[in-house]
């Protein structure tokens, strides 16, 4: 226990310890084969205790005392290999689940000694991606190193010379993601298939996620948090610089693509059968249906539709990351997920008693329709009830925002805080009534803007518990609610006095404000539900993305340098035609202009949409544009040729 805690303080680099531990001189090949002998007598003997001791022991060698730079070196390293994988493949009958731990634990911590190339640890990581369900051994150890290459990959940064190691191969990936898909499905499947008892087990341990979800989660997160906060160095403004920077994005948004692709893959596929599960529910006649139901939406929280999709549709709708290729790559595949969470998320609402109390009285709806017109009757038979009919979406200001002092407060103590809730047209205070101070003076004033140098809208001090000032500055703390106009409010608050003997706590409270946009507070406990909120989330991101594919590709610097070029009426000289590979370029053949025999320089002129193609027929005369005076005289310098003067003639 002893070393395993001296293993676990030297795996944080912030710890004396650490450089304590890294500075030692790394251990002699005799040692560790001696360790090994150790290992190999207890194995033989079957002593679990030395065993688990000499596990620990490589763990702590392979961290920190031991490199391989030596051919003996190296052979000592495939024997501990050997010895730790004779382990692990052990059958369960002859090994405890400590010891296969303590196995994985060594493995994972020598992983770059045994294993010192990249296609080394590519393979193993592959066997226990592919046979880890057949093996426990396979999969303990493929859940130790995922759980590890997470943890460094969260703290490491794209670009890094580590980057590579931590973050694998899109084969592996795949792999990875192949297991979360079939995780959550099995998860969800559970709920149909368990016993009540083993349900309600299973609510209780999510939303717990697995080895694999979990590096995924951090994959996506690396990915992800790099391309939004990604940021130039403003104090290198080289050439060299812009275009590394302008790779790296890139790179990031071709990694986030293929990443984005493949996770939106499986969670059409998990949304497949949550579809098929509450399908299922709702038409059979289990006694704990409705309990089945409702949890149902908690266990997919903890699939990989709960830890992942909600991330990624947000981080995309970044400016970064609304591209045109991004929304012509991803945009089948949201339609699809949109139709799979809207549609399950309806199967769901039409369960709920809500949905059933509003259906449920049909004197009540044909009162109301005997009272609608006929048009109104015709939009009514039209419209069918969606996953949002009689839900309320919480708008994000309606909790307010609380805004507070510490209680109580201290001798000099200062506060100030601005809060805005952008377009709101006036917003609403309301203080807490146990607000009170020492003096008057000790006072909170407010101001409608940003600052302290905004107006000022009130000022509030004193408290009427008979200490100190005995006394309020005006009328008092408030007992309703005060409005200020704008949108944004400043808090300025000064404790001038020092406390005295006899003033109790209650005296010195502080204040305590909440800000609302709204003069009554809305009903803002429920929230809206998972399932309803991923598919109101996808509805978002597929219409953004619906106005990038519609708007095209965005207008390039060379288009916007040669706008005067494009609009002059030169260029409307020109005839036009399209090629069969659909390029238009200037038609060689003349044919009979359509356009008017003179062109007015200084007036407007709109070219006829039905000239791009230019009939079929003989010669015939471009129009002539009549340019200023001060044009011709400028070309007529450029090119180096007088205007011709007429001589008259004599006779």
């Amino acid at each position: 226990m002893c070393i395993h805690q001296l293993n676990l303080l030297a795996a944080s680099n912030n710890l004396p310890i650490s450089n304590f531990l890294g500075k030692q001189h790394p251990i002699e090949a005799h040692h560790l084969s001696s360790i090994c002998d150790i290992m190999e007598k207890a194995m033989v003997n079957g002593d679990t205790c030395i065993i688990r001791c000499i596990l620990v022991v490589f763990q702590v060698v392979f961290k920190f005392f031991f490199s391989p730079q030596t051919e003996r070196n190296r052979d000592i390293v495939r024997r501990s290999g050997l010895l730790l994988w004779q382990l692990l493949m052990a059958p369960r009958d002859q090994i405890c689940s400590e010891i296969q731990k303590e196995v994985c634990l060594a493995i994972s911590s020598g992983l770059n000694i045994l294993y010192p190339g990249e296609a080394e640890i590519n393979n193993l990581l592959k066997l226990v991606l592919t046979e880890g369900e057949m093996n426990s051994g396979l999969s303990q150890l493929r859940d130790v190193i995922l759980t590890n290459l997470a943890e460094q990959l969260q703290n490491n940064r794209f670009g890094s010379e580590d980057d590579d190691h931590y973050r694998l191969n899109d084969e592996l990936l795949h792999y990875i993601l192949k297991i979360v898909v079939r995780e959550s499905c099995v998860l969800i499947t559970k709920c149909q298939t368990v016993s009540k008892d083993d349900f309600q087990r299973l609510l209780s341990t999510v939303p717990a996620a697995s080895s694999c979800l979990r590096y995924l989660m951090a994959v996506q997160n690396h990915l992800l948090s790099n391309t939004i906060l990604i940021k130039p160095d403003d104090n290198d403004d080289s050439d060299s610089s812009l275009q590394g920077e302008t790779l790296k994005v890139q790179e990031l948004k071709t990694s986030i693509l293929s990443l984005a692709t493949q996770i939106l893959t499986g969670c059409d596929e998990v949304l497949e059968m949550l579809q098929q599960v509450t399908t299922a529910l709702i038409n059979s006649d289990i006694p704990d249906r409705e309990q089945r139901l409702k949890g149902l939406e908690q266990i997919t929280k903890a699939t990989m539709l709960g830890h992942l999709l909600p991330v990624l549709l947000t981080s995309l709708m970044h400016p970064n990351l609304q591209t045109l290729t991004m929304a012509d790559a991803l945009m089948p595949q949201l339609v699809q997920l949109v139709l799979y969470t809207s549609q399950t998320a309806l199967l769901l609402k039409t369960q709920s008693p809500v949905f059933s109390e509003l259906n449920s009285s049909p004197s009540c709806a044909a009162e109301q329709k005997g009272k609608q017109l006929p048009d109104e009757r015709m939009l009514e038979e039209k419209e069918e009830p969606g996953f949002l009919t009689g839900l309320k979406i919480p708008a994000p200001w309606a909790a307010g925002k609380t805004v507070e002092t510490v209680h109580p407060v201290r001798d000099n103590y200062k506060f100030k805080e601005t809060v805005h809730i952008p377009g709101a047209r006036c917003l609403y205070l309301r203080f807490d009534n146990r607000c009170s101070s020492q003096y008057d003076y000790d006072k909170l004033v407010i101001y409608a803007g940003p600052s302290t140098n905004s107006r000022k809208v009130a000022e509030y001090g004193g408290n009427t518990l008979g200490y100190g000032s005995r006394s309020v500055l005006g009328t008092g703390w408030p007992k309703d609610l005060v409005k200020v106009e704008g949108d944004t409010v400043t808090f300025s608050f000064e404790m001038r006095s020092g406390r005295e003997h006899n003033t109790p706590d209650k005296a010195m409270w502080g204040f305590a404000c909440t800000v609302r946009a709204q003069e009554s507070s809305e009903d803002v406990s429920g929230g809206l539900p998972f399932l309803v909120d991923l598919a109101l989330g996808l509805s978002v991101l597929a219409c953004s993305m619906l106005r990038i594919l519609y708007n095209g590709p965005e207008i390039t610097k060379d288009e916007e340098t040669c706008q005067e070029l494009l609009r002059s009426k030169l260029l409307q000289r020109c005839q036009w035609q399209v090629e069969a590979n659909g390029v238009i370029s200037p038609a060689l053949t003349p044919s009979p202009s359509p356009l008017p025999l003179t062109i007015e320089e200084d007036r407007e002129f709109t070219y006829p949409s039905d000239v791009l193609v230019p009939p079929v027929g003989h010669y015939f005369d471009l129009p002539r544009i009549r340019l200023p005076p001060g044009i011709m005289i400028k070309l007529r310098e450029i090119s180096g040729r007088a205007r011709p003067q007429f001589r008259p003639s004599i006779k």
